[in-house]
C-alpha cells in the first residue's frame, strides 16, 4: 500500500468550508499537518475564512477555490486546478449541503432538484473525478457528510434533505464496496443538529426547543466535534474502516 508518508505531504478537498462544519473541518484537519484545498461557491466567504485560519497556520497550506459543485465540468477543473496547486487529492470531504424545511405537499420539483443538485450530484461529481489519482497512489479517503435525518425521515428537514441524505449513505455504501481492495476507505458521517446558522437561523425558537428536548445529551453538537470525526476518519488510524456511517445525535438514536 502507497501511503504519504506524513500528513504534510497530504491534501484535502473541503467542500462548504465557508460554513460553520466546513471550517471547523479545515481547521481540525490543519492541526493534522494536511494542506486544505477550501471549496465554496463564493471566494470572498473563502478569504475572510483563510485570512482567519491563517493565524493558526501557514497561509500556504490553504488554497480557496469557489465553484458550483453542481456543474460536472466545474467540479473536473477545481480538481484539476487544486491538482497544479497541491498535487493529488488524498482525503475528500463531501460536506457542502443545503437544508430544505418543506414536507412533500410543499416541495416543488425546482427545489427537490436543486436540493439533490448541491447535497449529492456534487458529491458523485468530485468522487467521479479524485478516484482515479487516489486509485494510482493505493490510497485515499472519501468522508461524505450525511445526516440524522436520512435515518429519522427528518424532524425539522424536508422530504428532499432527507432523501438526498439518505441517496448519500448509498453513494457511500457504493463506493465502498467497488474500492475495498484499493486502499481506499470510504465512510459518511451522520451529524444531528450541530450548531450552525441552519439551526441557529432556520429554525424558530419554538422548534430549536423542541428539538432540544428531543436530544438525551440535552444540547447541540459543537462544530469541533464533528471535525474531530473527520479527523479521524482522515487518518491512517481508519484504515480499517471503510462503508460505515457514523453517527453522532447525541442519543436521538441507536443502531
Amino acid at each position: 500500500m502507497s501511503v504519504p508518508s506524513a500528513p504534510e505531504q497530504r491534501t484535502a478537498l473541503v467542500t462548504g468550508a465557508a460554513g460553520t462544519m466546513g471550517r471547523a473541518a479545515t481547521q481540525g484537519l490543519l492541526a493534522d499537518g494536511v494542506r486544505v484545498a477550501m471549496a465554496d461557491i463564493s471566494l470572498e466567504a473563502l478569504e475572510t475564512v483563510r485570512n482567519e485560519l491563517a493565524a493558526k497556520a501557514p497561509a500556504e497550506r490553504l488554497y480557496p477555490i469557489a465553484f458550483d459543485i453542481s456543474d460536472p465540468e466545474a467540479c473536473s477543473h477545481a480538481v484539476e486546478k487544486i491538482g497544479d496547486e497541491f498535487g493529488f487529492i488524498d482525503i475528500l470531504v463531501n460536506n457542502a449541503g443545503i437544508l430544505s424545511k418543506n414536507k412533500i405537499a410543499d416541495t416543488t420539483p425546482e427545489e427537490w432538484h436543486k436540493v439533490f443538485a448541491v447535497n449529492l450530484d456534487g458529491a458523485f461529481y468530485l468522487c467521479k473525478a479524485c478516484l482515479p489519482s487516489m486509485r494510482q497512489r493505493k490510497w485515499g479517503r472519501i468522508i461524505n457528510i450525511c445526516s440524522f435525518a436520512a435515518k429519522s425521515g427528518g424532524i425539522t428537514a424536508g422530504t428532499a434533505y432527507s432523501v438526498s441524505k439518505s441517496a448519500m449513505i448509498g453513494l457511500t455504501f457504493s463506493l465502498a464496496a467497488e474500492t475495498t481492495a484499493t486502499g481506499i476507505t470510504v465512510n459518511g458521517i451522520a451529524p444531528a443538529y450541530v450548531k450552525t446558522p441552519m439551526v441557529t437561523e432556520q429554525l424558530s425558537e419554538e422548534e430549536r426547543q423542541a428539538v432540544i428536548a428531543k436530544i438525551p445529551v440535552g444540547r447541540y453538537c459543537e462544530p469541533e466535534e464533528f471535525a474531530h470525526v473527520v479527523r479521524f476518519l482522515a487518518s491512517t488510524l481508519a484504515g480499517f474502516i471503510t462503508g460505515e456511517i457514523i453517527d453522532q445525535n447525541g442519543g436521538l438514536q441507536f443502531d
